[in-house]
């Protein structure tokens, strides 16, 4: 289901601009849809008949859009929550520390970044605006959330319209501020056309991972072949624009990305840019082809950076006590329905 959908859905009910964005607002708070109003005065009140008679049918039509098939806590206060979406596909969402969620934008991902249990499924389907923000509403049922980031499963970017339809409801309804709404991409031009002409204009975050393009090719093989520092001067021109730092994520892979040679070119890269290096080490499991660097290194790593003018900091991937990086609660998730059988 997208906005659009809805938007005929409630036109046919009767429903006017005050009483769509009212419903909207509650919705997206979390609250229920007959909750809709203000101290003074529930707004359902004055709800044609039509559309008052049909709000258990339309909430249980947005329950639908995403229920929690599983949660798994983690010590850190994060927790990954595996969550159905229509026609039996799932999702991951990750409540973070701090008020966040990480929401999933599609199911699989065509990039196939090597690193990446998502990316190892390929591209199933993309989610709808509603299914998005439906991930939002599931969080904010559990915690508040000031924060919105789209770095889950799938690349935002190959989903354009339904994130960024997800993102203006957010910002504008949605009660989040639009620097809190964090648009993640490996580098898609689009991206760079679009984001300064909406309305609600998100913080950016770019995949970068590595300053060498060739290493970079092999890493993201699917990913457009935009040269690191070309990559970097996009995402300062529009971290000037808007106002606020562009997120780097560089995901730390032991004997690939973490050498001297990576540290020596990083601080001419970053020199000038209004933004932010987020070392996140890799989320490893057994019979991985890639590990994580060993703790002493990325302390290294991180006092040479910021003795250079670098504005590092270490972002550990959320859900590492329970093995579970982006993708990996669901694809143990499929394997035991194929073995069993089961939907």
């Amino acid at each position: 289901m997208r906005l659009t959908d809805l938007d005929l859905r409630l036109a046919s009910l009767g429903a006017r601009p005050v009483h769509r964005d009212a419903l909207l607002r509650a919705w997206l708070q979390g609250r229920p849809l007959h909750a809709a109003g203000t101290t003074r005065q529930q707004v359902a009140d004055v709800f044609p008949k039509a559309l008052r008679e049909a709000l258990p049918q339309l909430s249980a039509e947005l329950d639908d859009l995403a229920r929690i098939r599983s949660e798994h806590p983690a010590p850190d206060g994060s927790a990954r929550l595996l969550v159905d979406i229509p026609d039996g596909q799932m999702v991951e969402t990750v409540l973070l520390p701090r008020d966040g969620v990480c929401v999933s934008s599609q199911v699989g991902c065509a990039v196939a970044c090597r690193f990446c249990m998502t990316g190892k499924s390929g591209l199933l389907r993309q989610v709808s605006s509603l299914e998005i923000v439906a991930q939002v509403v599931q969080a904010r049922r559990r915690r508040p959330v000031r924060k919105v980031v789209f770095m889950g499963m799938g690349e935002p970017a190959h989903n354009l319209d339904n994130v960024l339809e997800a993102i203006d409801l957010l910002g504008t309804h949605g009660g989040i501020g639009h620097k809190n709404l964090v648009f993640s991409t490996v580098g898609d031009p689009r991206v760079f056309e679009r984001l300064p002409l909406q309305r609600v204009k998100p913080g950016l975050a770019l995949s970068l991972h590595t300053t060498r393009a060739e290493l970079r090719e092999h890493l993201l093989p699917k990913a457009p072949r935009i040269a690191p520092d070309e990559l970097m001067a996009l995402g300062e021109a529009y971290a000037r624009r808007v106002g606020y730092p562009v997120q780097v994520q560089w995901t730390l892979l032991k004997g690939v990305n973490d050498g001297d040679d990576e540290l020596a070119a990083i601080p001419a890269l970053f020199a000038g840019k209004y933004a932010v290096l987020n070392l996140i080490p890799f989320n490893s499991l057994e019979g991985d082809d890639y590990q994580r660097p060993d703790g002493e290194r990325i302390v290294e790593m991180v006092r040479y950076l910021a003795s250079r003018g670098v504005l590092v900091k270490v972002r550990n991937s959320a859900g590492q006590e329970v093995a579970g990086g982006c993708g990996q609660l669901r694809a143990r998730a499929v394997e035991f329905v194929n073995t069993r059988g089961l939907r």
